[in-house]
């Protein structure tokens, strides 16, 4: 692998990261039952957007 490889490798794996805690954290505000639904969406958002980043 070259250094440009591993710091896509690297960067990819930094957004598979943020899109797991976004997730987790999605879980977390639908399960307390006090979450505010433009608050989720939001979230939710941002993780498509990482999605679509990842892929």
């Amino acid at each position: 692998m070259t250094m440009e490889d591993n710091e896509i490798a690297e960067k990819i794996q930094q957004l598979i990261i943020q899109h797991r805690d976004l997730d987790m954290a999605i879980e977390a505000l639908i399960e307390s039952g006090k979450s505010d639904v433009l608050q989720i969406q939001r979230l939710k958002k941002q993780k498509l957007y990482l999605r679509d980043r990842i892929a």
